[in-house]
């Protein structure tokens, strides 16, 4: 019912080239060409300029992008009040996100959805490396859990909805042999000189350390790294470095190492949101995925 080639645009924005968005769409960068001659054409405007290799966005195109997210907000809405009409609950979900939220909170929710609404299509994904805010652009995903970074949309950006999920303290991890593993919370302030492995996404979970240790007061002096929390915690077990490890990863058995809760104003903890597409969540099984993830995240908080 939208102009396709809108979307076209919409993408071409988000990812900055021809080719990125082309990729984004499943699309030849010839035919993103194409379609965004022809919407220029339609409109009588120009849309993009040259800027040597690369092109940009005119003035006309930044304002028609404004009015092309409330045209897909209301057709969202649209589609939801369509789908009313059948048995919403049917449908299909997909919810991506971070390691640790995928495992302890979008698995959780998704059972008590494939319990209470069986016929519920389920498919989820931690789509490492991925912009999970790209993938609910292009359509690829329904619900992300993401923590927000300077880089992430602004909570009034017209095409998302962000709702806050879940405070998620951090803890210290060290080898079991360490002279912190017999303290009972410690202060980050008190241990600036460790050696520190840059554990998780560099994205979120390493600025997060950064951030919590500027504020402490010292910057870490970073050494091995790892994403995989199983290897991070064998890197921290043979004396590589320490590292922060949200509340919510495990820590395997077979490893020999001490996870110590931090104390005081630079604690750091980090926050978990969903995003949806904004006007999707009058959509029942998106309205029905973000109520089990809330459901999730309160009885996580309730337990500590």
């Amino acid at each position: 019912m939208i102009d396709p080639r809108l979307q076209t645009l919409r993408v071409l924005y988000e990812r900055g080239t021809v080719t990125a968005a082309a990729e984004a769409l499943h699309l030849t960068p010839s035919t993103v060409s194409q379609q965004l001659r022809q919407l220029s054409n339609l409109l009588g405007i120009a849309l993009l300029e040259r800027h040597g290799r690369k092109v940009k966005l005119t003035p006309a195109a930044l304002k028609l992008l404004s009015h092309a997210d409330v045209l897909h907000a209301q057709w969202e809405r649209a589609s939801a009040d369509l789908a009313a009409y059948r048995d919403g609950s049917a449908g299909q979900l997909r919810m991506c996100g971070v390691a640790t939220a995928l495992a302890a909170v979008i698995a959780p929710a998704a059972e008590k959805l494939r319990c209470r609404h069986p016929d519920m299509s389920l498919i989820m994904s931690e789509s490492a490396g991925e912009d999970r805010f790209e993938l609910l652009l292009t359509g690829r995903t329904d619900i992300a859990v993401v923590i927000p970074t300077p880089e992430s949309p602004p909570l009034d950006d017209t095409r998302f909805e962000q709702r806050s999920l879940l405070e998620e303290p951090q803890d210290l991890l060290v080898p079991a042999g360490h002279p912190l593993a017999a303290e009972k919370d410690i202060d980050l302030a008190e241990i600036g000189g460790e050696l520190w492995i840059r554990a998780g996404d560099p994205h979120d979970q390493h600025q997060l350390l950064l951030t919590a240790c500027a504020a402490a007061g010292f910057t870490p002096r970073v050494t091995h790294e790892a994403i995989d929390w199983f290897a991070i915690v064998a890197l921290v077990s043979h004396g590589f470095g320490i590292c922060l490890i949200p509340r919510l990863a495990p820590v395997p058995h077979q490893f020999d190492v001490a996870r110590i809760p931090l104390r005081g104003e630079s604690a750091p903890t980090r926050r978990l949101i969903t995003c949806i597409r904004r006007g999707s969540d009058q959509h029942t099984p998106i309205a029905l995925g973000l109520e089990a993830l809330q459901e999730v995240a309160a009885e996580l908080a309730s337990n500590g």
